[in-house]
């Protein structure tokens, strides 16, 4: 291994207000170097080991994401995202552009060296850029999670001095430019906070300062028992209705019956279920995640306990759109998506490995059969032609993409219906990443997507797979997707939402075939 610059080449003239502070900053170092530092002995030296390559962070990340919470996840993410920007910048261009030797040793205890010395620039410190960037990362998300890592960036960023690989200022220099990578990284992809859903009304619904009157239906399956019980200890007159999954829906309709306010634990089939209930029966529905994904939760803003009991408790809520398909003398609600093609087959292998081995695995092995299958899941006919279809999504609400997958709806109230569709061909795995990659309005010739308030399906295959928020049905002839604007009543912390009504768009479409219209 062999240093990234020369360090041997003769540094630049004289520069008297750089000679005086580099003067102080040696001052600084052969201070520090003087100094005792109380037990950081055993600690500094590991600590900073242990960060090399940012094996402490990722380690930090890993232990942020197995906490479970989607806040946690989210701050990992945005730490490890500010970390990987800092360590490009500083490893790139900063060491690359100041040749700064690192300071000499013989000021610092023995006990204090590292085994190993670094051979790169000492300016500016990656370690230090490292660290800060991390934490800032963190705390822009998540302010408690960011509160728990400062101190363990702080101390790395001290060992570089105590350790005696680093001058001060290399220290602090590096510490702002991880800083400010974090603010680069939020300035690229906002922070959930900094996204403020539209303006909505407020809806009226009854304030339970102790709970009485709300009933929560716990899907026992779901693994929920720790967090009912936390929503006791917030609001102790709720009454908690644990039950198998296939209890829920008697259970919901027992709890609706004597409830002022529906609540439910589980996941988005769960949650679909109560809202059904909810909307027969006229009740505002308080949600508690509870399942893997969560969707319409966290899309909400409801991401756990606290949260949620705060609304209850200050009688906070809104209004949001659902979606109700139908099929002949068949009716059905969907909070979050439906769709017809390659992911209802998808659901259907899961479902049917999954028990064998396992969730992710079996997940994995549908995708692989669903894409090698040769025969296209659906057609559509357009102009007296019919035409293969490999998937139609239609989603309650506009979803905002990241990456692959659809990501998160800022508006759950907007009116529409994000409709969209990848044309059959040859090659399905390979149309389907690419109407993944294309977003969510862009044409092309594998994809197309459009926003409307209602869409007209005709001539469905008897047998043909439909999907609505995780549960799977069969439908033939006739499929209609609309939206109910407004349709049902949830609790939600408003964080300061402002009232106001925002009309729905007149919108006429044809797609396929498909015929979509508006509504006032």
């Amino acid at each position: 291994m062999s240093p990234d610059v020369d360090l041997t080449v003769a540094e630049p003239g004289p520069h008297p207000l750089r000679h005086r502070l580099l003067a102080l900053d040696s001052r600084l170092f052969e201070f520090a170097a003087g100094r005792h530092w109380p037990f950081a002995e055993p600690v500094l030296p590991r600590l900073s080991r242990s960060a090399n390559h940012g094996v402490l962070w990722f380690a930090t990340a890993a232990a942020m994401a197995a906490s479970r919470t989607p806040r946690a996840r989210r701050a990992a993410a945005r730490g490890l995202a500010s970390l990987s920007l800092a360590s490009l910048v500083i490893n790139t261009l900063g060491k690359r552009s100041v040749r700064r030797p690192r300071p000499a040793l013989d000021p610092v205890p023995l006990v204090r060296h590292l085994k190993r010395q670094p051979i790169t620039t000492s300016f500016p410190s990656g370690h230090s850029a490292s660290a800060a960037a991390f934490a800032t990362g963190v705390a822009l998300e998540s302010p408690a999670w960011g509160a728990a890592v400062a101190p363990v960036a702080w101390s790395v960023a001290l060992s570089r001095v105590y350790t005696g690989v680093h001058f001060p200022s290399d220290v602090l220099v590096g510490a702002v430019l991880g800083a400010g990578a974090a603010f680069a990284v939020r300035g690229l992809v906002p922070t959930r906070a900094q996204v403020v859903p539209p303006a909505r009304p407020r809806a009226e619904v009854p304030a339970l300062p102790d709970g009485a009157g709300l009933v929560v239906v716990a899907n026992a399956g779901s693994g929920t028992a720790d967090r009912v019980r936390t929503l006791r200890l917030g609001l102790p007159r709720t009454e908690v209705v644990e039950c198998e999954p296939e209890d829920v829906s008697v259970e919901l309709e027992k709890a609706a019956a004597r409830a002022r306010v529906l609540g439910v634990c589980g996941g988005d089939g769960t949650v679909n279920a109560a809202a059904e209930v909810a909307l027969r029966h006229g009740l505002p529905l308080a949600v508690l995640p509870g399942g893997t994904l969560n969707h319409f939760a966290y899309d909400l803003g409801v991401e756990d306990v606290r949260g949620l009991a705060r609304a209850v408790r200050r009688g906070e809520a809104v209004r949001v759109d659902v979606g109700r398909f139908t099929c002949g003398d068949r009716r059905g609600i969907f909070l979050n998506t439906c769709s017809l093609g390659v992911y209802p087959e998808l659901v259907r292998e899961r479902e049917h490995w999954s028990g064998r081995i396992g969730g992710w695995p079996a997940g994995v092995l549908a995708a692989l059969r669903v894409l090698r299958a040769h025969g296209h899941p659906m057609e559509a006919e357009f102009r007296g032609q019919v035409r293969p279809l490999w998937l139609l999504f239609a989603g309650n609400g506009t979803y905002h993409r990241m990456g692959l997958a659809p990501g998160r709806r800022v508006d759950l109230a907007d009116g529409q219906l994000d409709v969209r569709v990848v044309h059959g061909g040859r090659r399905p795995a390979l149309r389907l990443l690419a109407a993944a990659l294309a977003g969510p309005l862009t044409r092309s010739p594998a994809h197309a997507a459009v926003q409307v308030s209602r869409l007209h399906i005709a001539g469905v295959a008897p047998g043909t797979l439909f999907a609505h928020d995780g549960e799977v049905t069969e439908v033939a002839g006739e499929v209609t997707l609309e939206k109910l604007p407004g349709a049902l009543t949830v609790y939600r912390p408003l964080h300061g939402l402002r009232h106001s009504v925002s009309p729905y768009l007149d919108t006429q479409f044809s797609l396929f075939g498909m015929q979509t219209y508006g509504e006032a």
